[in-house]
């Protein structure tokens, strides 16, 4: 995107990448005349940012902490670029300790995690936010919740890597076990027929029939050292994502029959994954060295679309905002992306 000026000596943005953050993520920016100061000076909804490069053409800078979704400004010290929107993420909860996505319920609740390190008993295991806000405790007498999901009729779902069980939750945090001996149970997804699917990290992904009536071994894929992450995308196809030891780590995907193919390669401990309303797949990864979520098209092309250090995962909420869950924190991102409706 290119801002024409009148000043010759003015500074001019031709293009950003990405266009949305979270504080500690970083955003390049190319353009012309950012250097008629010593440095380039760098804004973002009116906070200086942190240069990490500055040169006349090409600025990579640091989203600060307050910083807000805005205007992105840069200064030669003398004048200033055409200001561009740039999204930046809102902290709506600190102290978690999230290792997945985040998930968002019917009522637009979002749901997160305090998972603890292995085998550790935390105060409250799962949390509610709902629509203002507003932060509850929803559930306390779980150890190392990690991943969370929705039924079709509201219900939400905890899998537990401590005990291999998968719980389900009532609205008032009335807490059941739905199945057990899942191994080290972490993602956990709905096909649109009702049925979860559950990934054992040591290599086994099991579908327990709606209601919990039969599991069955639907597919074999290499282990993870972290945790399987999963979502269901367009034509029925199960996502999945597990960093492994390698630097270049794919994203599976396992046909309806439990066929396993490589979906795309080239990320970076890639984790929590969630679907847009388009069929674009988007992924907390690294690509190319950038961390942050990276969007894959249909047609398996990949770009960065929101920086940001220690993101393990994300969801659509209902108005476009993206949820996104680092290591210790909630964002709220004003994105303007529709997710994948609820099976």
């Amino acid at each position: 995107m290119a801002f024409k000026t009148n000043g010759a000596d003015r500074p001019t943005i031709d293009q950003v990448s990405p266009q949305a953050a979270i504080p500690g993520g970083d955003i390049q920016i190319r353009g012309q005349h950012f250097l008629a100061a010593p440095r380039p000076l760098v804004s973002v909804g009116a906070v200086a940012a942190p240069l990490v490069v500055g040169s006349d053409r090409y600025v990579v800078a640091r989203v600060p902490e307050g910083a807000g979704s805005g205007r992105l400004i840069v200064s030669n010290g003398d004048k200033e670029s055409a200001p561009l929107p740039f999204a930046v993420g809102a902290l709506v909860a600190d102290n978690l300790h999230p290792v997945s996505s985040p998930a968002v319920g019917p009522d637009g609740a979002v749901y997160t995690t305090f998972s603890g390190s292995r085998g550790q008993k935390t105060p409250v295991a799962v949390y509610r936010v709902d629509a203002s806000g507003s932060i509850t405790p929803h559930l306390t007498d779980l150890m190392n919740a990690t991943a969370l999901a929705f039924d079709r009729e509201g219900v939400l779902y905890i899998s537990s890597r401590f005990d291999g069980i998968v719980y389900r939750s009532t609205a008032s945090g009335v807490m059941s076990v739905y199945c057990e001996s899942m191994g080290v149970a972490t993602g956990i997804a709905f096909d649109d027929k009702g049925d979860l699917f559950v990934g054992d990290r040591s290599g086994t992904i099991f579908k327990i029939s709606e209601g919990g009536t039969g599991i069955y071994v639907f597919a074999t894929i290499e282990p993870s050292i972290a945790a399987y992450h999963l979502a269901f995308g367009p034509g029925g196809y199960l996502y999945v994502t597990g960093p492994t030891t390698s630097s270049f780590d794919a994203v599976q995907r396992i046909s309806p029959a439990g066929e396993v193919e490589v979906f795309f390669r080239g990320l970076g401990r890639p984790q929590g994954l969630a679907f847009d309303a388009e069929g674009n797949l988007y992924v907390a990864a690294s690509l190319a060295g950038r961390k942050g979520i990276v969007r894959i098209t249909p047609e398996r092309e990949a770009a960065l679309v929101l920086s940001g250090p220690n993101i393990v995962g994300l969801a659509f909420a209902p108005g476009g905002d993206m949820m996104v869950t680092t290591t210790g924190a909630l964002y709220r991102v004003p994105a303007g992306i529709q997710g994948r409706p609820l099976p």
